[in-house]
């Protein structure tokens, strides 16, 4: 659940800003300064990061607790770190930030791979920006999208240092991930490394189907059906060359 509220987001926005970026007709100026601004949460550690966001969330004095009470949203501080929703939530932005820039970085790449006289002749022919987006960009990079999707995937379910440094996995399980579940089987007092080690048997099988998911899904229908019909060319060919060496040697 973490990792799909904070995947669906994280895509969407590294999306826009790769149409941003990778525009033909707007052209921005300072695009590195914000390449590199946008890409900067994902340079600090996680302890960084797990720290500055338990400390603008603390309870009773936080910078969050104070913006909130001055704005008049509250009358009393709220203690996030008590509610689940709450820490799933400071979780789930948690992820999206540090990880959106870098997603963000390896579409602009394989956006930057597609060859320009593509983009010409749709300009040419009188394509929008949306149009070019949709109909080429997003065709030619679903090679790099199903990259991203595979490692994402990974990635958040394996999710461990954010949710194990921020709360431990609290309160109440909320945020509790499987691999913070293997790690305090393991090595957090109870010892249980047959436990731990069948969680992570357990975990590479559902990594392995959902990933093998995620290929059926993105694969090249058009390329597959290209293979076949070659594939086909080829048999009909040896038939007919077979053929013509048996009537000869009749």
């Amino acid at each position: 659940m973490i990792w799909i509220m904070n995947f669906i987001p994280q895509i969407t926005i590294a999306l826009l800003l790769t149409a941003w970026f990778t525009s033909h007709t707007n052209e921005i100026k300072g695009k590195g300064f914000f390449k590199v601004v946008f890409y900067m949460p994902n340079i600090i550690t996680a302890a960084t990061v797990a720290i500055l966001f338990h400390s603008l969330f603390n309870y009773p004095v936080g910078p969050v607790n104070d913006l909130l009470k001055s704005s008049g949203l509250v009358d009393e501080p709220y203690y996030f770190f008590t509610s689940k929703l709450a820490s799933k939530l400071i979780v789930v932005f948690i992820q999206f930030w540090t990880w959106y820039g870098n997603t963000m970085i390896v579409l602009i790449s394989g956006v930057l791979g597609i060859s320009p006289d593509i983009y010409e002749a749709a300009e040419i022919d009188g394509a929008n920006g949306v149009q070019t987006f949709f109909r080429i960009t997003i065709p030619n990079i679903k090679t790099v999208l199903l990259y991203t999707l595979v490692t994402s995937l990974v990635g958040g379910l394996n999710m461990f240092d954010i949710p194990f440094l921020f709360l431990k996995g609290g309160p109440d399980r909320a945020t509790l991930t499987t691999s913070v579940f293997i790690y305090n089987q393991a090595f957090s007092g109870s010892y249980l490394y047959n436990r731990a080690s069948a969680a992570s048997m357990l975990m590479w099988i559902i990594i392995a189907a959902l990933s093998g998911v995620l290929f059926f899904i993105m694969r090249d229908k058009e390329q597959i059906k290209m293979d076949k019909e070659i594939k086909k060319a080829k048999k009909e060919a040896r038939r007919a060359a077979k053929g013509g060496v048996n009537q000869w040697q009749w």
